[in-house]
């Protein structure tokens, strides 16, 4: 009897974690799309907006990677990114303006003082978003750590790697075309 009351107890504290698991994935992926600076834009009315498949490996411990579709439109005083499955499925969702970020992952939502922050927490270190929208027009902004390798923008690739701060990361992107 006892051993199935602790049985119960524990399936809460394993959702919690699994929970846990996928906000951080979500935040991951995120930071991903977010490197996607190194893009080609779409022409369009209104607001910048960019599409793809992203992968993005990063060397924590223990290593991960992560595969998504995104669509990427604004600038960095305010903007939105959506990340899909393969099968096109909202994975999750992240809308920020001046004054704050805001992630959607499922019936979750996490707020954070700007997309900076949310950045910060997903990778743990500071991300250069300025400079992540230079790269996605094509301008090779410099970036202490971060290496954007522009040169096959006209074909829709392109690849970004931090090597500092630890960890590292390697992002690939594909843009649709």
């Amino acid at each position: 009897m006892m051993q199935a009351v602790q049985a119960v107890q524990a399936q809460p504290a394993a959702q919690a974690q699994a929970s846990a698991a996928e906000a951080r994935r979500a935040f991951i992926l995120l930071s991903a799309i977010a490197l996607a600076g190194c893009a080609t834009r779409t022409a369009r009315q209104g607001p910048e907006h960019w599409s793809g498949r992203l992968s993005m490996q990063v060397g924590s411990n223990p290593p991960q990677a992560f595969s998504a579709g995104f669509e990427l439109s604004g600038n960095p005083s305010q903007g939105q990114l959506l990340l899909n499955s393969p099968l096109g499925t909202a994975v999750a969702s992240a809308q920020w303006t001046a004054e704050q970020a805001v992630l959607r992952s499922g019936s979750d939502a996490r707020r954070y003082r700007s997309m900076e922050e949310l950045l910060t927490h997903a990778t743990g270190a500071a991300l250069p978003l300025g400079a992540l929208f230079d790269w996605l027009a094509g301008v090779p902004t410099p970036v202490a750590g971060w290496q954007a390798d522009l040169s096959g923008l006209g074909q829709g690739r392109l690849l970004a790697s931090r090597q500092n701060p630890e960890p590292t990361v390697q992002l690939r992107i594909l843009l649709d075309r």
